[in-house]
């Protein structure tokens, strides 16, 4: 919720690390790829690039940084966002921290299977969503980092829903988010229509996981069991929503909710600010682990993971987490992060 930066960033340096550090990290799960790079590549560091959903407002005909704003948009755009990875190599700008990835160009489409490749093999889809504070640049470049830091074998989505990126402005920002859950289930929906998609995994991310539960909570009542066929794993990192309200939610979404990683930290620092902000309600994000686990959901404490003050983006941080995201993909979850 409360990103932490500084001249070298963190997620920058963490981008840096020698590819070995990851697959030490991934514990074997890395696929091969055909393209004779090397072993443990994501798709996306092959085919930069990522494939956009918002509901923000279009600024410069997309053609132009920054390309969307805060605003609300009356309807979701779809695009591609070609993009740029760090040079690898230790003596790249990379191995120091003073390279990432970049946003080279934003190409809008009219529809979701525009965005598809005409393939007679599905494949899975990725899709993030982010949290508080976020312009639509770094959410689109925390999904790059996510997708590649767990080596994702597929196509790599990112929803961006419209924050004004201010730290004093949380409550825009929440309601911003909870507005743009239609938008999120019409996006799901399209998806699963879309012979070109395999299963659908989604990352969300504090305030994001307000839109996504309430998206799967749709959708599971429209679609039932088709819906919960189609949807893989579903992390919720550092959930910033009401411990009362989310377990209501559980309750109504059937077979989805076995599907549901929580990451969870009691030491959350930002979740601890907006519980105040709440009237001291816990947040999802820092409740205990049981009472989580006795909604019937696969929890991961990550309170001692964390090597900073605030612990709220450990999924972009630690390697041990992103490879509980990767494992729940895969669909066989390892019980201990």
């Amino acid at each position: 919720m409360i990103p932490v930066k500084s001249v070298v960033s963190r997620r920058a340096l963490l981008q840096a690390l020698p590819a070995a550090v990851y697959v030490v990290a991934l514990d074997g799960c890395a696929d091969m790829t055909s393209t004779g790079a090397r072993f443990d590549a994501s798709e996306l560091s092959i085919n930069p690039v990522v494939l956009i959903a918002t509901t923000r407002k279009l600024l410069n005909g997309a053609q132009a940084k920054p390309w969307f704003g805060a605003e609300r948009a009356s309807t979701m755009t779809v695009a591609r966002a070609k993009l740029t990875p760090p040079a690898e190599g230790r003596l790249s700008l990379a191995s120091v921290g003073l390279d990432d990835w970049h946003i080279d160009a934003i190409e809008p489409v009219a529809r979701i299977d525009d965005l598809l490749e005409q393939t007679t093999s599905a494949k899975d889809i990725l899709i993030y969503v982010h949290g508080f504070n976020q312009t639509f640049e770094t959410a689109t470049l925390d999904g790059a980092h996510l997708a590649d830091g767990i080596r994702f074998q597929g196509y790599t989505m990112v929803f961006s829903w419209p924050s004004r990126a201010k730290l004093l402005d949380y409550a825009y920002d929440r309601d911003s988010a909870m507005w743009s859950r239609d938008a999120l289930d019409q996006l799901l929906t399209g998806l699963m229509a879309q012979p070109a998609i395999g299963r659908i995994h989604v990352v969300a991310h504090s305030i994001g996981s307000m839109p996504t539960m309430e998206a799967l909570r749709q959708l599971y009542a429209r679609d039932g069991e088709a819906a919960a066929v189609r949807i893989g794993a579903v992390v919720l990192a550092s959930p910033d929503l009401d411990l009362d309200v989310f377990s209501s939610s559980v309750e109504r979404i059937g077979s989805l909710k076995p599907k549901i990683t929580v990451v969870s930290a009691t030491n959350d620092r930002a979740l601890a600010l907006s519980g105040w902000l709440a009237g001291g309600i816990t947040r999802v994000g820092a409740a205990q682990t049981a009472q989580l686990a006795g909604l019937g959901l696969r929890v991961i404490d990550a309170s001692q993971r964390g090597w900073g003050v605030i612990n709220h983006d450990l999924f972009l941080s630690n390697a041990q987490i992103q490879r509980v995201i990767r494992h729940a993909i895969d669909g066989h979850p390892d019980p201990g992060a």
